[in-house]
C-alpha cells in the first residue's frame, strides 16, 4: 500500500500540517530534531511528495517553461541547456516547448503551460503576434529573448547588442578588403535579423560603400535558406567578394552555395557567420562568426525570471554583448 502523509506523520509523532510544513520548506518554527526524524522517515518509506497537493500549499508548482522555435538549430539547445541548468540550481525544473516556427503551436504551448501551472515562461520563439495577442495579467510571469515588446506580466527581456554584432562582423570583412557585401537575414518580423541589419548597415555607410539593396535578403534563419538566397545573389551578382550572415546556420548555406558555384573560400568570397554553435568551429574552411553569449541567454533569463517568481522582482532589461571569433572563412 502507498505511504501518505498521514502514514509519516503516525510514524513521526507529529501532526500533518507539521509534515506538510517541513515537505514544503516552511519550517523555521519547528526543531531541527523534528526535521531529521520526519525526514529519515520519508526515506525509510520511500515517501515522494505529491507535487500538486504541494503547489496547492504554495501555490507554486517549482516548474518553469520555454518555448523555442527550432530545436534542430544547434543555437536553441545551448540557450535551453543554460537554462535549465540555472532553473535546476535554483531547485525548478523546465518544461520545454518546441514550435517548429509554427504559430498555431506557439499559441497552443502558451495554453498548455498555462494549463499545467508553471510559476514562468522564458519566450524565445519568432512571433511577436503571438507574445502581444495571447498573454494576459493573469497568466504566469514572463521573460522574453530579444523581444523588444510590452505585454501583460512581463520580468524582463535578456537582449543580446545585435546591433554591434552585425556591425563588427561586416567591418571585419571590410577590414579584409571586401568591397562588394551581401547580407543574407532572417525574417523581417524577427527583431536579432533587423538589428543585425542595421549594423550592417551602419558599418557600409561609415566605410564609404554604397548600400545596394539588392545585396540585401531576408528570409529565415535556415541553412536551407542561406544556400537559396546566396544561390541567387551569386547568379545575379558574380563579383561579390563578402558575404555576412545573420547566423551561422544561414552561414552553412551560403557556404556549400559558394563551393557550387566553383569559388574559393576565403579566396574569393569571405563569409562571416553570427551566433558561434559549436559546429561552427568544425566546419572546411572553419567559419569566422560574430559569437554570442548562447548558454549564458539562457542561464540568465531563468535567473530573471526565479528571481522575479520568488521576490516580485521589477522589469528588468539584461543586455550581452557579442565578440568576434576570427577562422579560416576570412
Amino acid at each position: 500500500m502507498k505511504t501518505t502523509i498521514k502514514d509519516i506523520a503516525r510514524l513521526s509523532g507529529v501532526s500533518t500540517t507539521t509534515v506538510s510544513k517541513i515537505i514544503n520548506k516552511k519550517d523555521k518554527d519547528i526543531s531541527q530534531g523534528t526535521i531529521d526524524r520526519v525526514n529519515n522517515i520519508m526515506r525509510e518509506r520511500n515517501y515522494v511528495p505529491s507535487t500538486i497537493a504541494r503547489s496547492m500549499v504554495t501555490k507554486k508548482t517549482k516548474t518553469i517553461g520555454i518555448i523555442i522555435p527550432d530545436i534542430r538549430n544547434p543555437f536553441f539547445p545551448e540557450l535551453t541547456r543554460g537554462a535549465e541548468d540555472m532553473a535546476h540550481s535554483l531547485g525548478y525544473n523546465l518544461m520545454i516547448c518546441n514550435t517548429d516556427d509554427d504559430i498555431k503551436k506557439e499559441r497552443q504551448y502558451m495554453d498548455i503551460l498555462k494549463k499545467k501551472m508553471v510559476d514562468g515562461i522564458i519566450f524565445t520563439a519568432s512571433s511577436a503576434e503571438v507574445a502581444i495577442s495571447h498573454i494576459s495579467k493573469t497568466d504566469p510571469p514572463l521573460v522574453l529573448v530579444d523581444r523588444d515588446i510590452d505585454v501583460p506580466n512581463l520580468k524582463g527581456r535578456i537582449i543580446v547588442n545585435n546591433i554591434n554584432g552585425g556591425y563588427i562582423g561586416t567591418k571585419h570583412l571590410i577590414d579584409r578588403g571586401c568591397k562588394k557585401i551581401a547580407i543574407i537575414a532572417g525574417s523581417k518580423s524577427s527583431l536579432p535579423s533587423v538589428h543585425r541589419y542595421e549594423g550592417y548597415v551602419k558599418a557600409i555607410e561609415e566605410n564609404g560603400i554604397k548600400l545596394d539593396k539588392e545585396l540585401c535578403r531576408f528570409g529565415s534563419f535556415k541553412s536551407e535558406y542561406g544556400y537559396e538566397a546566396t544561390m541567387e545573389i551569386l547568379t545575379k551578382h558574380n563579383d561579390i567578394d563578402g558575404i555576412f550572415c545573420a547566423s551561422d546556420m544561414i552561414a552553412i548555406g551560403a557556404m556549400k552555395a559558394v563551393i557550387q558555384k566553383g569559388l574559393k573560400i576565403p579566396q574569393e568570397v569571405k563569409i562571416v557567420g553570427f551566433d558561434d554553435i559549436y559546429i561552427s568551429a568544425y566546419l572546411n574552411p572553419a567559419l569566422t562568426t560574430v559569437k554570442q553569449p548562447i548558454y549564458s541567454i539562457g542561464s540568465e533569463a531563468a535567473k530573471l525570471l526565479i528571481e522575479s517568481i520568488e521576490d516580485s522582482k521589477e522589469k528588468t532589461s539584461i543586455v550581452l554583448e557579442t565578440e568576434l571569433v576570427i577562422r579560416e572563412s576570412t
